[in-house]
């Protein structure tokens, strides 16, 4: 919000202390709960009572009472798993609120008629609340006091041309300040105001419309219909066909049930995002919105504003220049006034016309500055260069800067009594083109150098066309300070395939310049955005070509982020201005600065605390990590939900005994998917994130775990064949069980060996260690007894090695095959 320095009491002092309390008393609080993440009871319940853990819950009770325990390790690896869970989520929400306190903007309330900053929640009903420009109306209110506010609605209300507003009018909660200032009194408060739901909704910690979370849905939702056949199918075969004892039928259905959920993927997904949150946390980086880190890990093209993105916030005057020519002493004279011209007469002889010229305007530029209580970086420039001191200028009426009319005014009076009309504003847009004064524009813009008018304006400041027909009297030369870390992080994207798009309201030509200097390629052919064709196909080919744009109007740039989302691009905009609000909101994704105005932060899904645009870079890449990475463990999961599919199918077709146990499959699940998915989903990853999640998935899963499942029952059969002959009596369960999870194994290491490419030393030790610790299991005679696993003889588990390597080739094949036939 403004800073309340440089507020000026005025004859709304505001409530006293006393009325505060009463109205406390009386609960008439803005009590709107504004929350960055959900309560700890939404995280556990969230966490807990999910379709999966209920149905894995159903079946872990089933075993709890048929026995033996150990074939319930399922169920103790779901507690894990959500208990993990909870743990980093809650860890994540620490870290968001905490992040949301150091970010919140405070409102500048009038307390006894001393302007204060106050939290949110604490503005009662009768407040009177100060206005800037990028001031967010945070809650329902009158307007009492107005200096050419102009308040944008668009939000609310869809209008996208800003309101001018005068004392009396309506002011709604939502709407923001694109110019001047003022202030209101509160008439609404709490959950009555107009867009208090509709804020609450906006900052709170989410996870909807994410393509990954959308997509593991439909998987799941798919194995959900496949779990109920198959669970009577097995339950049938086991029971009626095969005469097992009742309590065997309930273990070997279960077995083939619990596989084909796949829960760890939702709880690595969780984890995954969780742990990016913390992580960008620790750079000062608040994600408002969980998929914005989904989101910008999707991003091909990212709009960047100049100012306060590419450039720091503050400006340097580094030259004034009075514009000379014909009508130099003729334009002195009409701005002055006879005294003043007389008395500069009588001075010739002592002081220069050139340095009295620009004293002149010097007290012009001062008395400017002072009209604007809430000066923009430029303002703030000049009046730190050309302080007013006691020149006795005084304003009597005061247009502020606004983003669409591109130039700020004031009607001044003089200390000797003239007055008159001033514009400070672009000079390309106040002169009409071909004028001399523009040609000198264009080469301080060629040099980087951001350049503005000063002009005499001919009619009343309040005239419609008082930018018409104005006499220029000087140019002030402003020089921008280049943000140290804006050409590293440009190369960045430039290396990741990501388009920079610098789009920006300054003259095109100074923003090139600045480009240039942090070699963004394209920056050599800035494009004049006035000059863009309106028919979207058309703008967009436009953007597409181009790369620095500039004279862009705010409705403009929300039309060139449609433009490039038509093309399919998914595009990221970053901001910190008012005339930043409409395109944030439209972008795929939006990123605020933490120094930017309210408004900005309201309705962007990242927040950079640090105000660092370097920032950006970590973001993308926590991004791109936990995408690539969930897609890549996806397929593990995903595998053996297909082979497990196919063996209940395999086994009620063939009426053969399921060939395993639930704890089976729990040692096989852990070695080769639970513990290797989990280093794998928090690996390094900078591969750009790519749609059609399912489909990039499956193409993989569905051929995988066909090769795993056919073969394994392979291996299954011949085992029964072997060992039937070999008369081992009750023990020929075991043995051709222990031959087929030896078989399924072998399989599910090397799908997790293909999926941990590219290899790094780590990567190798990890599968290395999955098959050590399954060695373990085989030769440690107290873990053969409780895993039910040994193997007999020497051919039959050959042979099973055997399948298992015929499998792995078949594997290398159809992964080659696949991606050469379905490229993602």
């Amino acid at each position: 919000m403004s800073d309340p320095s440089q507020i000026v009491t005025t004859a709304h002092p505001g409530l006293s202390a006393a009325e505060v309390a009463e109205r406390v008393a009386r609960g008439e609080v803005n009590d709107v709960p504004v929350r960055s993440s959900r309560s700890t009871k939404e995280i556990v319940r969230a966490n807990v009572f999910t379709r999966f853990n209920a149905i894995i819950g159903v079946l872990f009770l089933i075993i709890l009472a048929v026995g033996p325990l150990q074939d319930g390790l399922f169920g103790f690896v779901i507690i894990a798993n959500t208990a993990i869970g909870i743990f980093q989520e809650l860890r994540a929400k620490k870290t968001l609120d905490s992040l949301a306190v150091i970010g919140e903007a405070k409102p500048v309330v009038r307390r006894d008629g001393v302007p204060v900053p106050l939290p949110t929640g604490s503005i009662v009903l009768g407040d009177v609340i100060e206005l800037g420009p990028g001031d967010k109306c945070v809650v329902d209110g009158e307007v009492a006091e107005a200096d050419g506010l102009e308040i944008d609605e668009s939000l609310l209300t869809g209008e996208a041309d800003p309101v001018l507003k005068k004392p009396g009018d309506p002011v709604m909660s939502g709407s923001f300040v694109v110019a001047g200032g003022g202030a209101f009194t509160a008439t609404k408060v709490g959950r009555e105001a107009y867009a208090a739901q509709l804020a609450e909704e906006a900052t709170r910690f989410t996870l909807v419309h994410s393509e990954l979370r959308t997509g593991i849905s439909t998987i799941l939702k798919y194995v959900t219909w496949l779990m109920l056949p198959a669970a009577l199918g097995l339950v049938v075969s086991q029971l009626v066909v095969q005469g097992h004892d009742w309590r065997e039928a309930v273990r070997r259905m279960v077995a083939g049930i619990v596989p084909m959920v796949p829960e760890g993927l939702v709880l690595l997904t969780s984890v995954a995002f969780a742990i990016g949150v913390i992580r960008l946390g620790r750079k000062q980086c608040l994600v408002q919105e969980l998929p914005a880190i989904e989101g910008l890990a999707r991003v091909d093209v990212v709009c960047l504003d100049k100012t306060g993105t590419l450039t720091e916030g503050g400006m340097d005057v580094s030259e004034l220049r009075v514009l000379a020519g014909a009508q130099e002493t003729t334009e002195f004279q009409e701005t002055t006034g006879a005294q003043e011209t007389a008395e500069f007469q009588e001075s010739a002889e002592i002081q220069e016309p050139a340095e009295a010229r620009e004293s002149y305007v010097r007290q012009v530029l001062g008395a400017l500055g002072e009209s604007d209580p809430r000066p923009n970086a430029s303002l703030q420039a000049i009046v730190d260069a050309y302080p007013d001191g006691k020149s006795g200028w005084r304003c009597a009426e005061a247009l502020p800067f606004s983003s669409a009319r591109k130039y700020s005014g004031a009607s001044l009076h003089g200390p000797d009594g003239e007055s008159g009309t001033w514009l400070l504003g672009a000079p390309d847009v106040l002169l009409p083109a071909g004028d001399p004064a523009l040609t000198e524009v264009d080469g301080l813009n060629a040099q980087g150098l951001r350049v503005l008018l000063l002009a005499r304006a001919a009619r009343e400041l309040d005239d419609p066309r008082v930018a018409e027909d104005v006499r220029p009297t000087a140019l002030v030369v402003l020089e921008q300070r280049l943000r140290s870390d804006a050409a590293e992080t440009l190369r960045y994207f430039a290396e990741q395939n990501v388009s920079a798009k610098v789009i920006s309201g300054d003259n095109a030509v100074s923003v090139g310049a600045v480009a240039a200097k942090l070699a963004l390629a394209g920056a050599e052919a800035p494009v004049d955005a006035r000059k863009l064709p309106r028919e979207r196909e058309e703008m967009a080919a436009a953007l597409d070509r181009g790369a620095v744009f500039g004279r862009v109007s705010p409705q403009q740039k929300r039309d060139m982020v449609g433009a490039l989302q038509s093309r399919g691009h998914t595009v990221a905009m970053t901001g910190d201005g008012v005339n930043d609000v409409l395109a944030l909101k439209d972008a795929d994704i939006g990123v605020s600065m933490g120094s930017g105005s309210e408004a900005t932060r309201a309705v962007a899904q990242i927040v950079l605390l640090n105000n660092s645009f370097a920032t950006l870079p970590s973001v993308v890449a926590e991004g791109r990590r936990v995408i690539g990475n969930i897609t890549r463990v996806a397929t593990l999961f995903l595998t053996k939900t297909v082979y497990s599919v196919l063996l209940a199918v395999l086994v009620v077709c063939t009426r053969v005994s399921y060939p395993f146990l639930p704890r089976h499959l729990t040692l096989l699940s852990t070695l080769t998917i639970g513990v290797p998915a989990f280093f794998l989903a928090l690996a390094p990853n900078k591969e750009r994130a790519r749609p059609h999640f399912v489909r990039r998935v499956m193409r993989y899963a569905i051929p995988s775990g066909l090769i795993a499942g056919a073969a394994t029952f392979a291996a299954y059969l011949l085992a029964r064949a072997h060992y039937a002959d070999a008369g081992l009596g009750t023990d020929t369960l075991g043995a051709e069980t222990s031959a087929a999870t030896l078989t399924l194994f072998l399989i599910s290491l090397w799908v997790l060996a293909i999926i941990a490419r590219p290899y790094t030393w780590w990567r190798v030790a990890l599968v290395a260690a999955m098959g050590a610790g399954f060695v373990v299991v085989l030769v440690v005679p107290w873990l053969q007894r409780f895993f039910a696993l040994k193997l007999i003889g020497a051919t039959m588990p050959w042979t099973a090695v055997a399948i298992a390597v015929a499998a792995g080739v078949a594997l290398e094949l159809t992964w080659r095959w696949v991606s050469r036939r379905f490229p993602a």
